[in-house]
């Protein structure tokens, strides 16, 4: 059945759309999570503090490689990183994370599929290696990802260059880890089981600057 809305009609919808926008306005408002800080105070090679569950790291993202540089100071302010796991840990390689998926996982699990919906364009810069301690972005490989072009959210740390040397210009290497190298060897050494996921969870608490 139709109908028919004249003058009296159309002001009541209105109001009750105002009302609903208000409420939906509103909601968000409550919902969304306040910055952490504010990405335009920080310098062209931003340092931060990545503490985990294991201890702190201080890292230092490189100006070579600006998109993944903003792109992952937009989501530590965001908070993105807060409590997500290192869901792929692999002694004498690399130990990675950034599923958001992994955040409330359960145990055993298969993670490393998640993201924030948008990939990074490749930014490979001469003499930005696979050393110890470099960040670097996780991707999908070569067969379906040919420019080979990076996660939105998923990085990893090398433990050992030597194993990771392969790596070196076909993933982005955008930061490095300039204090705390050891913490690299105690989240590596920890038990893993299926697809590499450790037994017992290792997480991101925050990551925030220092100033």
């Amino acid at each position: 059945m139709s109908v028919l809305c004249m003058g009296s009609c159309n002001n009541t919808g209105k109001k009750a759309k105002e009302a609903a926008d208000a409420t939906a306005n509103e909601t968000t408002a409550q919902a969304a999570p306040q910055p952490a800080f504010d990405p335009a105070t920080l310098p062209a090679e931003p340092v931060f503090e990545l503490k985990t569950t294991e201890g702190s790291m201080t890292i230092r993202l490189y100006s070579e490689t600006p998109r993944h540089r903003d792109n992952f100071v937009k989501l530590a302010s965001e908070r993105f990183y807060d409590n997500i796991l290192f869901h792929r840990v692999i002694n004498g390689f690399m130990i990675q994370c950034g599923d958001p998926e992994s955040r409330t996982a359960a145990a055993g699990q298969r993670l490393g599929s998640g993201g924030p919906g948008y990939t990074v364009p490749a930014e490979f810069v001469t003499g930005l290696t696979h050393k110890k301690g470099a960040i670097a972005a996780a991707r999908t490989g070569d067969a379906v990802n040919p420019e080979k072009v990076s996660s939105g959210s998923q990085f990893y740390i090398v433990h050992n260059p030597e194993a990771c040397r392969q790596l070196d210009g076909n993933y982005t290497v955008f930061g490095e880890v300039t204090q705390g190298l050891e913490v690299i060897d105690k989240i590596a050494s920890v038990p893993t089981g299926a697809a590499d996921r450790p037994v017992r969870d290792v997480r991101i608490i925050n990551i925030l600057p220092v100033l």
